[in-house]
């Protein structure tokens, strides 16, 4: 039994070396197979079982490499910082997606300005009220750090929620826009595909990241991840409108599109705006009740 296990440990792990020509040689038969000799012939049920090993061993030899480049990468002092260290990661993903913001906002509104197009400005607008809202909780980090003073925190978290109600008006104007095909989105090719996962992801990030960084007891923490949320929104209406552009057969009639677009971009200000108000209200119930405590 202990030869048989010792036989198959060899088989599933036969080294670096033989992995690396496993592969190009099994890829190299496959195409022999489709190409020349036929499906039918001989060689093909030997490229088939000679490939299914060569994807086994590389399947079983990769995971160890990736321990080990993980572990590696782990070890380097601004990694193992930025895995560890919460308040540094949340500085560093503030400063990145202001940047972000900022650059987004900027090549919309010279599209806006080149093509005389006011969705491009609108957009621009939404992601420049996105960008002073992160600069105003990068600035209060960069001085204050998170946590040490929760009045300060908490008078940043009621102002972004002050500017996520002004904004509203913003992201209503991009609704009414795409509903009425004065703009929209569109995707060349299958890259549609990878936007779409793109959109999910970072919508549910954004929701998760709101819940799971409440735990830290830091308003300006939780209000970073409520500016992902309101980002992660439009993000989810691009890609509607884009689908809906997209996968036009030229069948559907225009009222689904507006019901549609109306329909989560109704959505998208109700959040917006709710959240927004509940973190005014919030903040308030807040700072009244650390002026009783003091």
């Amino acid at each position: 039994m202990k030869r048989l296990k010792e036989i198959f440990f060899k088989l599933l792990y036969p080294g670096a070396a033989v992995v690396i020509i496993s592969v190009p040689a099994a890829a190299a038969l496959l195409i022999y197979t489709f190409t020349v000799a036929g499906e039918d012939s001989p060689i093909a049920y030997v490229s088939y079982v000679f490939s299914a090993y060569a994807l086994v061993i590389f399947c079983a030899g990769i995971v160890p490499a990736v321990r080990k480049f993980w572990k590696w990468f782990r070890g380097i002092a601004l990694v193992r910082r930025y895995l560890e260290d919460v308040p540094f990661r949340m500085n560093v993903t503030l400063y990145l997606s202001l940047c972000i913001n900022l650059l987004y906002s900027g090549m919309n509104a010279f599209s806006g300005f080149r093509y005389h197009s006011v969705w491009f400005a609108t957009l621009a607008a939404y992601y420049m009220f996105l960008a002073v809202m992160r600069f105003l909780l990068v600035r209060y980090a960069h001085k204050n750090g998170f946590g040490k003073n929760r009045t300060g925190e908490w008078r940043r978290y009621r102002l972004c929620g002050i500017i996520l109600v002004m904004m509203n008006a913003t992201l209503a104007g991009v609704v009414i826009l795409v509903m009425h095909e004065d703009g929209g989105f569109h995707y060349a090719g299958s890259l549609i595909y990878a936007m779409a996962l793109y959109a999910f992801y970072t919508t549910i990030m954004a929701v998760v990241n709101v819940v799971r960084y409440r735990r830290y007891y830091s308003p300006v923490m939780s209000a970073a991840k409520v500016i992902n949320l309101a980002a992660a929104l439009v993000s989810m209406l691009s890609l509607e409108t884009a689908m809906l552009t997209q996968f036009n057969n030229g069948n559907t009639a225009p009222w689904f599109r507006q019901v549609m677009i109306g329909s989560t971009g109704g959505a998208a200000c109700v959040i917006v705006v709710g959240t927004g108000l509940y973190m005014i209200v919030h903040a308030t119930r807040q700072l009244k009740e650390e002026r009783k405590d003091g």
